[in-house]
């Protein structure tokens, strides 16, 4: 033999799939083994090496792929290809592919991490379909001649839940509903991540719809590095019949209008598109001319909704919730306006007028009217506001200025606000504190927070997000949060109030349970400050606070 010819050996061999962070293996279904030779261990393989069997195999296999391993792990015809996804170290996800061996009865192939393995079309977080591939098959998908419906969700809030978490925390809550979101669905369907916190789903029209689908598998409880994460969505959908003439991309665009549109609605909404979305994202341009100057103008002014005690019925207080007073629109919820102040950096200027208002509005009241003595007002606090130099000294100037007794004032952050630095939070709120202001953690059970964060915070209320309370009656997990939020006010000594109150048989359940107070449309709207002097007036005649329905 020629001394110049190389002979491939195994340590070479090791050497070169280890440097190459690749694995490569060998599947003899009738021993229900698999064995590997390379970096299997490094790609985070560990429980299929040194020898594993099919059931670790596709306990590895991506959420979307399970349906389709037991089918590939069986005996196949020689030479029939064998693909799959694995989630691997790090979250990250490898591509397992071979092929079945001339005698039948094996298969061999390698796995890699998928960035080694250049595929295009996944999202490489999720392992959904990307925006391009989604868009591309959606086209073909709808050739078929049956009627179909495209949903894209929005995570709600997912801004703050990347304040709070940080990058690499939120990544792991977008990759665990991305796999929520392709076991929920037949895989026919088309599942993709379509943006930074947007996912989409084109599916065949049935029953439950898609909507449906889409909440039960998402707005689950995720528990990530010990945080408590509720998630919701928004969503926008379109409608599409068998034979209409339609183009992917406009469709995707149209089920993203009705998303925005369904934002400006609320957490949890959902919206069709129609035809009237249009002009509306163009008068949001004219809306953004017109929010320039308006606190100046006097546009922007505090609407105050009641705060009821539930066990006696009277009145407790009021939530000043802003309204934009606009010339030629009329009355604007802050839905329509709130997401724009904050684009335009005028957050921080709307809060301080709405404390300092609020606060005069209320002096006046306890004033003017001897039983209101221990009126109270809450203030929303925005995540730019808490952490803004000079607010702790605008709360001691307005107190002073006013005379309000320390608590008279309520300030209210959400859990959010809090976790995007929970130290630097615990000393602003009691420098907050100790300036007399009130403290209150609002939409309680919504957020991110540990609770050992909550016992050594200063609050001295809790908030139940609307949510829930709407929802108790007919889902069993916000009922059970509902419970668990009253139990632990009560615990740590903490008033509970429950927003959304929206019928007298919620009430009568909230106060079953243990709730101090309620407020929502069951009682009354935000008010205009003369409507909530009426209100005032008459809660005091009457002896409890009268109902005001929407309208």
């Amino acid at each position: 033999m020629s001394n110049d010819r190389w002979i491939w050996d195994a340590t070479a061999t090791l050497e070169a799939l280890g440097a190459a962070s690749v694995a490569l293996w060998l599947w003899e279904p009738d021993r229900d083994r698999i064995r590997f030779t390379g970096a299997a261990r490094p790609l985070g393989l560990g429980p299929l090496v040194p020898e594993g069997s099919g059931a670790a195999l596709k306990a590895l296999t991506h959420p979307q792929d399970r349906a389709v391993a037991g089918e590939l792990l069986r005996v196949q015809p020689p030479g029939t290809a064998v693909e799959l996804r694995l989630r691997m170290l790090g979250g990250e996800q490898g591509l397992w592919r071979g092929v079945w061996l001339e005698d039948g009865v094996r298969a061999a192939g390698m796995v890699a991490a998928e960035t080694r393995i250049a595929v295009s079309g996944l999202d490489g977080l999720t392992g959904l379909l990307d925006r391009r591939t989604f868009v591309s098959l959606v086209q073909e998908k709808l050739q078929e001649s049956a009627d179909q419906v495209l949903v894209v969700a929005d995570l709600d809030r997912f801004r703050r839940l990347n304040e709070a978490l940080g990058h690499e925390r939120a990544d792991l809550v977008l990759a665990a509903l991305g796999g929520r979101l392709a076991a929920a669905f037949p895989s026919e369907a088309l599942t993709a991540r379509v943006g930074e916190d947007e996912f989409a789903v084109l599916t065949p029209r049935g029953r439950p719809g898609p909507e449906e689908v889409l909440r039960q598998a998402l707005e689950q409880p995720l528990r990530i590095s010990g945080l408590d994460i509720h998630p919701t969505l928004s969503l926008g959908a379109v409608e599409i019949l068998s034979g209409e003439s339609a183009d992917a991309a406009e469709l995707l665009r149209r089920a993203e209008l009705a998303v925005e549109t369904a934002k400006a609605e609320g957490r949890g909404s959902a919206v069709s598109y129609g035809r009237t979305l249009e002009t509306d994202g163009l008068s949001r341009l004219a809306l953004e001319g017109d929010l320039r100057g308006a606190i100046g103008r006097g546009e922007l002014r505090p609407h105050y909704q009641p705060i009821v005690n539930l066990t006696t019925g009277a009145l407790s207080g009021f939530e000043a919730l802003v309204r934009w007073n606009h010339p030629r629109r009329g009355l604007l919820a802050p839905d329509a306006f709130l997401d724009l102040c904050d684009e335009m950096g005028l957050i921080s200027e709307l809060g301080a007028y709405m404390q300092c208002d609020a606060a005069v509005q209320l002096a006046r009241w306890r004033h003017d009217h001897w039983a209101a003595g221990e009126l109270t007002v809450s203030v929303n606090l925005s995540t730019t506001e808490v952490y803004r130099p000079g607010l702790v000294n605008d709360i001691i100037r307005i107190r002073k200025e006013t005379g309000l007794p320390p608590g008279a004032l309520k300030l209210e952050v959400t859990e959010n606000d809090v976790m995007r630095d929970p130290d630097q939070a615990a000393i602003i709120l009691t420098a907050l504190k100790e300036a007399g202001a009130g403290l209150a953690l609002d939409d309680f059970g919504t957020g991110f927070s540990s609770l050992s964060y909550l016992a050594r915070l200063p609050f001295d209320t809790l908030k139940i997000d609307r949510y829930f309370v709407r929802t108790m009656a007919t889902n069993e997990g916000s009922a059970k949060i509902v419970s668990s939020v009253i139990k632990l006010g009560r615990d740590l000594s903490l008033e509970v109030v429950a927003e959304g109150v929206e019928s007298a048989q919620i009430a009568r359940r909230l106060r079953a349970l243990g709730c101090n107070y309620g407020q929502g449309y069951g009682y009354a709207p935000a008010l205009s400050p003369q409507e909530a002097e009426v209100y005032l007036n008459e809660s005091y005649v009457d002896g409890s606070a009268p109902v005001k329905p929407r309208g």
